[in-house]
C-alpha cells in the first residue's frame, strides 16, 4: 500500500511534469496520477461501470463521457488524438483494457512479477477476484501504521484495503486482477527504487 507520504509526493511530481508535457497520453497519465496512487484505477472504474453490454469497448462519445465523469481535463482535440490512435483498426471504438495498460507507469519487469505474484498469492480460487475473505491470512495488517498503532483492528484495515479498490459511488468489495495491477502501477510510480518497492511488496504480501 502507498503511505501518504508516498501519495503526496506522487501528486506533487506528477503536478509539476504535467506542465512540461505535450503528449495527449502522458498528459491524461499525469492528470490520473495526481490523484494519487489510484488515479488510474479510478478512471478504469468508470469505465467499467460505463461498460453496459460487458463488452470492454468504448466508443468516442462514451470514451469522452468518461474522461469527462472522471473530472479530467482533455482539449477536444485530445480527446479525438487519444481515441484514435488506440482505435487502430478504425471500427469506432477502442478495448478500454489496452487503453488502461498504455496510460499505467512503466514499470520493469521485476515490478511487475512482484505485483503478479502478490495477486497470485492473494487469489486463492484463481477467478481472478479477490473478497475480504481472500485477505485473511495473507494481506499482512501488522505493517499498516493505524494498526501498529492500536487504532484500527484487523478486520477495519481489510476493510480499508478493500476500500482502496473500490468505486465509493459503487462498492463491490471485490478486487479484480485490473484493479489491483492499475493500483499499484500508480504505488510503482510513487516509489523511486526497486529495492524499496520489492521490499513494501513483500512485506505487505508474505512473498
Amino acid at each position: 500500500m502507498a503511505t501518504a507520504r508516498h501519495n503526496y509526493e506522487l501528486k506533487i511530481k506528477a503536478k509539476n511534469q504535467l506542465a512540461k508535457t505535450e503528449d495527449p497520453i502522458e498528459k491524461l497519465r499525469l492528470q490520473c496520477l495526481s490523484r494519487g496512487s489510484s488515479g488510474i484505477k479510478g478512471l478504469g472504474r468508470v469505465f467499467k461501470i460505463m461498460d453496459d453490454d460487458g463488452n470492454r469497448s468504448l466508443d468516442f462519445k462514451e470514451f469522452s463521457k468518461g474522461l469527462r465523469d472522471y473530472g479530467l481535463f482533455v482539449e477536444p482535440k485530445e480527446t479525438r488524438e487519444l481515441f484514435e490512435k488506440f482505435d487502430t483498426d478504425g471500427s469506432g471504438s477502442i478495448d478500454f483494457d489496452e487503453f488502461l495498460l498504455a496510460l499505467r507507469p512503466p514499470m520493469n519487469k521485476r515490478r511487475k512479477e512482484l505485483i503478479a505474484l502478490a495477486f497470485r498469492k492473494l487469489d486463492k480460487t484463481g477467478d481472478g477476484v479477490v473478497t475480504v475473505e481472500d485477505l485473511k491470512g495473507v494481506y499482512n495488517a501488522s505493517q499498516h501504521p493505524k494498526f501498529r498503532s492500536g487504532e484500527w483492528t484487523e478486520e477495519r484495515v481489510f476493510q480499508e484495503f478493500l476500500k482502496t479498490f473500490d468505486d465509493q459511488n459503487n462498492p463491490d468489495n471485490k478486487i479484480t486482477h485490473e484493479e489491483f495491477v492499475n493500483y499499484y502501477a500508480g504505488v510503482s510510480a510513487s516509489v523511486d527504487q526497486d529495492s524499496y518497492f520489492d521490499l513494501m511488496m513483500r512485506n505487505a504480501w508474505k512473498i
